[in-house]
């Protein structure tokens, strides 16, 4: 569990921040694209998640997960925090932090180690590596499935007597949507 002053989520990096450059307001994944599905689906799968595995998915992780799916753009503990602070669901640093770390450790977000911050999992409760294409221009990251790439990586690893436990790959460049304009 992050706690003290180094911990995981005690950086104030937002989400719409990579080093010192502000960032565009993130477009949407696609023409027609229906974000409040996505976060349906997301509750739901976290609903049947915590079920089958007897869990606890409490409002405030189910809040916690709704903002974090709340566009396709990593969000950081601070922006969730800000986001809670009118809310009467406990937004005490240390009980949100609490929060993002039951998620993560039920495979229902991913931590985007280079921007400090948070994105939904695509494919939660399934066993995977993480791999994300995160535009610099909209900070709009994107979950890659990448068992090939993961395989490649583990057998190079394998050939220098080195056994990975986990692997996150951060692919950082411009989006689709980004080049266009």
């Amino acid at each position: 569990m992050a706690s003290g002053r180094n911990g995981a989520y005690n950086l104030r990096n937002t989400a719409w921040q990579i080093g010192n450059r502000a960032k565009k307001t993130a477009q949407a994944a696609g023409p027609a694209h229906d974000h409040d599905h996505c976060i349906e689906d997301a509750l739901a799968a976290a609903e049947r998640l915590c079920a089958a595995r007897k869990l606890r998915f409490t409002p405030l992780r189910r809040r916690v997960l709704e903002l974090v799916w709340s566009g396709h753009k990593p969000v950081g503990a601070y922006a969730l925090l800000d986001s809670l602070r009118d809310e009467d669901l406990g937004s005490a640093p240390p009980t949100i932090y609490r929060a993002l770390d039951f998620l993560i450790e039920n495979g229902l977000i991913h931590r985007i180690e280079r921007m400090n911050a948070f994105v939904g999992c695509s494919h939660p409760g399934e066993a995977h590596r993480g791999f994300f294409l995160i535009c610099t221009e909209c900070g709009n990251a994107e979950e890659l499935d990448g068992e090939g790439l993961a395989d490649s990586i583990g057998a190079s690893a394998a050939r220098r007597g080195f056994a990975p436990r986990e692997m996150t790959l951060e692919v950082t460049g411009v989006c689709g949507g980004c080049r266009k304009d």
